[in-house]
């Protein structure tokens, strides 16, 4: 089985539009009543991405429905946090009904500019508390809500300890940069010493540097983990590349990287991220205030794994593993 496919096939420039222009509502709506979300992400990669479907998708089952009653616009800040406040200004000054903000970057962009002004409902923020957006875990704000995609990286370490038993230090790519991928080491740190593991870390700023970065594991690291960082998601293909030449096995926090080359995760299905968002937004549509909707998590997981991938990097799953996986990339 391979992993849901995305909805959408756009390839923006930074700052490109991608959105579509809503015509006349049905009976739900009236003609002069239709309702404006935009859409705004950090970055663009398959993750994101099916987040992002996943909220029309949502939104579109619920009644609201491009070229009926809805209107949508998407803008990527192609990984640029100045971009991304760019971005923000430009949806406030818009004054839409909604706006939604995938990633902790973007979302931290879309609630400075909107200052309580226009609702704001994120997605995949991995901690919305120490990203400033909310004050305490699970509660909204007046005029922010949204999903946490929080993720168990003791159970992903624990995975990978499965998989590679003789593993003694996990090396762990990040962006020192991103809020959301410094929570995630902090919790490989804490969580490593009670698996009898070491995390070497290795700095990417930029998607840029991942590949150097990935490189400098080598030699130290027994097996590499890709938490849902997104500048490192975003250039995985050289953390796989690194991981195939030095047999040095892939793992990642997000299952759609497993397609991408990753020879595991236990993750989230990010369309299913996106449909939770998409509801929020439609409660929001249809007259509640973000602040009456409490910060959501997500308790689904996913096991997906890559053979294919894993024998290029030198070893071979566990049947116990293959046995459990729900996505097997073939």
């Amino acid at each position: 089985m391979i992993l849901k496919p995305l909805r959408f096939a756009a390839a923006c420039a930074a700052v490109a539009l991608a959105g579509m222009t809503a015509l006349s509502g049905p009976a739900a709506l009236a003609a002069d009543d239709t309702k404006s979300v935009k859409i705004t992400s950090i970055v663009e990669h398959p993750a994101l991405d099916a987040v992002r479907d996943g909220v029309v998708d949502e939104l579109a089952e619920r009644g609201f429905k491009e070229g009926e009653n809805l209107e949508v616009e998407f803008q990527s800040a192609q990984g640029d946090v100045g971009i991304a406040g760019q971005i923000a200004k430009k949806f406030v000054g818009d004054a839409p009904d909604v706006i939604v903000a995938i990633a902790t970057p973007s979302a931290q962009a879309a609630v400075a500019a909107a200052r309580s002004r226009i609702p704001v409902i994120f997605s995949a923020v991995t901690d919305p508390v120490q990203a400033k957006l909310v004050d305490a875990p699970g509660e909204a704000k007046e005029m922010v809500s949204g999903v946490s995609d929080m993720t168990p990286v003791g159970k992903h370490l624990a995975l990978i300890q499965e998989i590679v038993p003789s593993a003694k230090t996990i090396g762990v790519v990040h962006n020192p940069g991103e809020a959301n991928a410094v929570v995630l080491v902090d919790a490989a740190k804490a969580a490593a010493p009670d698996l009898g593991l070491d995390i070497a870390v290795a700095s990417a700023p930029t998607s840029g540097d991942v590949l150097q970065a990935s490189r400098s594991l080598v030699g130290k690291a027994d097996a590499i983990y890709i938490p849902t960082d997104n500048t490192v998601i975003s250039a995985i293909e050289a953390v796989v590349k690194v991981g195939e030449e030095a047999d040095i096995p892939v793992f990642a926090g997000d299952t759609s990287s497993v397609e991408r080359g990753a020879v595991a995760a236990a993750g989230f299905d990010y369309y299913d991220v996106g449909r939770q968002t998409g509801a929020m937004v439609a409660a929001v549509l249809e007259g509640q205030k973000p602040g009456e909707l409490p910060v959501e998590g997500v308790d689904t997981m996913r096991l997906a794994v890559n053979p294919a991938a894993a024998e290029r990097m030198g070893i071979t799953l566990p049947q116990a593993v293959m046995d459990r996986a729900e996505t097997v990339v073939e």
